[in-house]
């Protein structure tokens, strides 16, 4: 997919930084840079920042001054066009695919933005909200080559092999998903991931997930070949070797919660402006101590002086 000249602005910095070796994963390339020991702990931890700066916008300190509005943000744009994706996050749409039904569900039952703005998933354990953002880290932590995943402190992705049974009922357009693949972008440029590593992944995942009616692909390496086509809306453009056999034809989700629908009420907007420091814990397997922080000097090139030391200081999608 293409990114839009703010992503591309924002990344350009970290093409300063010392190239990342061909035999180093980008996982275990930014744990090392930001987190100092490559180990699974921190490896997952990284996972976390990226993924929740992602989802609810800047929240941590440092960070390189790259703006992440977030994906819950209910005043999104992506080429001009205004995007919400809220309302398939608070149940405001009938959207989740519940055995091969569309229902609503509230997916921020689980404290919302607050304990993300912890460095955690959620504030309990049984919530959709955690199963959800668990699922997301794992799968990133597949998808970006992290040596330690799988392994003690890192689980493995548990969730659906078919990332397009899993969005069946969403009917995401090209905004939509361009929208949410430049929060994860501008998340990583936000760490001081450089623009090449961030092209990479921003075209793994339009690859994956951009195309309508995609031949089988296979994702996570243990579930083999599936149907991961996520851009399902008419307006999305057709897969070379298009199976659209494979693909059922649905309506676009129906509206459960007029007031959630219009991306208002508790759960709408979650973008915080609280800024707490890296050093908080998470919930789960793994459980970074304390002492975990980000180390933004470790990725300043030298003689860099100003703004552009600034943004380096600081993962396409």
């Amino acid at each position: 997919m293409r990114f839009t000249s703010a992503i591309l602005a924002a990344a350009a910095a970290g093409s300063a930084l010392a190239q990342r070796p061909s035999n180093t994963s980008i996982c275990d390339y930014y744990t090392t840079a930001l987190l100092k020991e490559n180990n699974a702990t921190n490896q997952y931890t990284l996972l976390t920042l990226v993924v929740n700066t992602a989802v609810i916008g800047n929240y941590t300190q440092p960070n390189v001054g790259v703006s992440v509005p977030g994906i819950l943000n209910p005043n999104g744009t992506y080429n001009g066009t205004k995007v919400n994706l809220v309302p398939y996050f608070n149940g405001g749409l009938a959207s989740t695919n519940d055995n091969g039904k569309a229902v609503a569900r509230n997916f921020l039952d689980g404290g919302g933005a607050a304990p993300l703005m912890k460095n955690m998933p959620a504030d309990d354990m049984k919530s959709n909200q955690y199963f959800l953002m668990t699922h997301l880290y794992e799968f990133f932590g597949s998808l970006l080559g992290c040596s330690q995943y799988g392994m003690k402190g890192f689980p493995e992705y548990s969730g659906d092999a078919s990332m397009y049974k899993v969005h069946k009922y969403m009917v995401l357009d090209p905004y939509q998903m361009g929208y949410f693949i430049e929060q994860v972008a501008l998340s990583a440029a936000s760490f001081g991931v450089a623009e090449s590593d961030i092209m990479a992944v921003g075209q793994a995942l339009g690859s994956l997930f951009n195309y309508r009616c995609e031949p089988e692909k296979t994702v996570i390496k243990a579930q083999g070949p599936q149907w991961q086509s996520i851009c399902t809306d008419q307006s999305c453009p057709l897969a070379d070797n298009a199976t659209c056999s494979a693909y059922e034809m649905v309506p676009q989700p129906a509206v459960a919660n007029a007031t959630l629908a219009m991306g208002e009420g508790r759960n709408a907007s979650m973008s915080g402006s609280a800024t707490p420091t890296m050093s908080g814990s998470m919930t789960g397997t793994a459980s970074p101590s304390a002492s975990a922080s980000f180390n933004a000097a470790a990725i300043v090139a030298p003689g860099l002086t100003g703004v552009a030391a600034a943004i380096v200081a600081a993962f396409a999608l």
